[in-house]
């Protein structure tokens, strides 16, 4: 049994403060450490990578699995802190969105909030992740899941063409030290296939809700600035595509659309692009 999370907070803090820029918020319940791992049903086969340690709560609990853990932090302190107390870990000191992640199959975090957004991307570019279980802002979950209607955004209409996303357990302001002042949230994501022209498919959507109040045939009247990155497409056949494409949601806001919408727009303008030659 280790220390607990309790004792590894409090030993931490014994040495420094919390930085409120990086947004330290330390769980210290262990009934959602239990049901982090459970989630997780991380075994001694699985590779994981934990972003944002701080005092290693979670990092004491995956180890325990035998599992092969890297884990990222950018705290100075905390770094030390978690070699003096986790000798054998394996832990890159810098910052998530711009080091060198690992190959790995899963990500298991309690992650700083301040990057939710930037830090899926990086995860869905990490091919080899099957399997994510994070902690994160109750509204961040929201926008992420797309529970309802009202959540859509680009956030979780793009995420939903490689994950399948589900809400779990709530977790209240009384399981951190220091108490934040909002609920956060248990995600899980598993990786799917994603479909035919899913590229293309972002690029729309992230336009569209750009300026989401505005109607997506005034909205994607021009081409997106990377187009040139999605292959056999430059701006100027964008342009051509979209003028002669026509469809029932053409002229709605980006929420009114549902994933298969947007697919069939992109492959609506793949059909016309072959048809321009």
């Amino acid at each position: 049994m280790g220390h607990g999370a309790r004792v590894l907070i409090e030993r931490l803090r014994m040495r420094q403060d919390n930085i409120k820029s990086l947004g330290q918020h330390f769980l210290n319940n262990e009934e959602v450490l239990d049901e982090t791992m459970k989630l997780a049903d991380v075994s001694s086969q699985d590779t994981v990578i934990e972003v944002g340690p701080g005092p290693g709560v979670l990092t004491e609990r995956l180890l325990e699995t035998g599992c092969d853990l890297t884990t990222i932090e950018i705290d100075e302190g905390a770094c030390e802190f978690l070699r003096d107390n986790f000798p054998k870990l394996n832990l890159i000191e810098g910052d998530a969105l711009k080091v060198k992640w690992p190959e790995a199959n899963k990500v298991v975090a309690n992650i700083p909030y301040q990057i939710s957004s930037p830090l899926i991307d990086v995860i869905t570019r990490t091919p080899s992740i099957e399997q994510v279980v994070i902690l994160v802002q109750e509204e961040f979950a929201e926008r992420l899941v797309v529970e309802w209607e009202s959540d859509r955004g680009s956030l979780g209409m793009c995420t939903m063409l490689d994950w399948d996303c589900t809400f779990e357990m709530r977790v209240g302001p009384h399981c951190f030290t220091p108490s934040p002042q909002i609920h956060s949230r248990l995600v899980t994501m598993t990786r799917i296939e994603s479909p035919e022209n899913s590229k293309l498919t972002k690029m729309l959507i992230r336009q569209a809700f750009s300026q989401r109040r505005k109607k997506i045939r005034n909205t994607l009247s021009k081409a997106p600035k990377r187009i040139a990155r999605v292959n056999g497409w430059h701006a100027k056949l964008y342009r051509d595509a979209i003028q002669s494409i026509d469809c029932d949601f053409i002229d709605e806001r980006p929420e009114d659309l549902d994933i298969e919408d947007w697919l069939e727009l992109a492959g609506l303008l793949e059909d016309a692009r072959t048809a321009m030659g």
